[in-house]
């Protein structure tokens, strides 16, 4: 029997490592709601895994570093992807040299902005969602993320990892504005709307 080491538990699903064709690897299994209807919690499990495997693949396709997916069980709501054999972005930057924070920041905001080029919404950018391997920033967790090209949904998903940075790295929360400067320099449309939408959010959770 393979063994499973349980490596983190959420609200909406456990994040196993297990062996998969004799290869460490990460299974995300999505949990079931006892509160809901059973027939309709299998079909929001169903389709929220089916959404994240497709969001994962185009992110790759764009250029943005994911987990690989090995296989997708729909019916389970489980998605078999690569281990990564690196540090969660939590847990080193506030470690890091200037430079190499800044250059770790620019290369977040690029990532970011080939994401946003394909109108994928990460939905959760935060330094947690985010490990290191081999000086490439990959990208895990799109749980939570669609395929939207509002201006407003972008403006959040930058807004989102701000606020992370704020209250996680709050010594160095002013180094988002290096996260800007590689998001404008690989992003498409026009940054300075973006930018400016970000702007809104905070004026807009001041006044509530």
């Amino acid at each position: 029997m393979t063994k499973e080491m349980l490596l983190y538990q959420g609200a909406e699903a456990k994040i196993i490592k297990t062996v998969y064709l004799g290869s460490p690897v990460v299974k995300k299994r999505r949990i079931n709601k006892r509160y809901r209807i059973q027939e309709i919690d299998n079909r929001l499990i169903a389709a929220r895994t089916r959404e994240e495997a497709k969001l994962m693949s185009a992110a790759r396709k764009r250029g943005v570093c994911v987990p690989i997916i090995y296989d997708v069980d729909i019916l389970k709501g489980i998605i078999t992807m690569e281990y990564l054999e690196g540090s969660r972005v939590k847990d080193i930057y506030n470690t890091l040299s200037d430079e190499k924070r800044r250059d770790l920041c620019k290369s977040i905001g690029e990532s970011i902005a080939r994401l946003h080029n394909g109108d994928i919404i990460h939905g959760d950018i935060t330094t947690s969602n985010m490990i290191l391997v081999d000086d490439r920033v990959h990208f895990i967790d799109f749980g939570l993320g669609e395929i939207n090209q509002d201006v407003e949904a972008k403006g959040v998903d930058l807004h989102v990892l701000m606020e992370a940075m704020e209250s996680t790295h709050s010594v160095y929360a002013h180094e988002f504005k290096h996260v800007l400067e590689g998001y404008k320099l690989s992003y498409k449309g026009n940054p300075g709307e973006i930018e400016q939408k970000i702007k809104d959010i905070v004026k807009r959770g001041r006044y509530r």
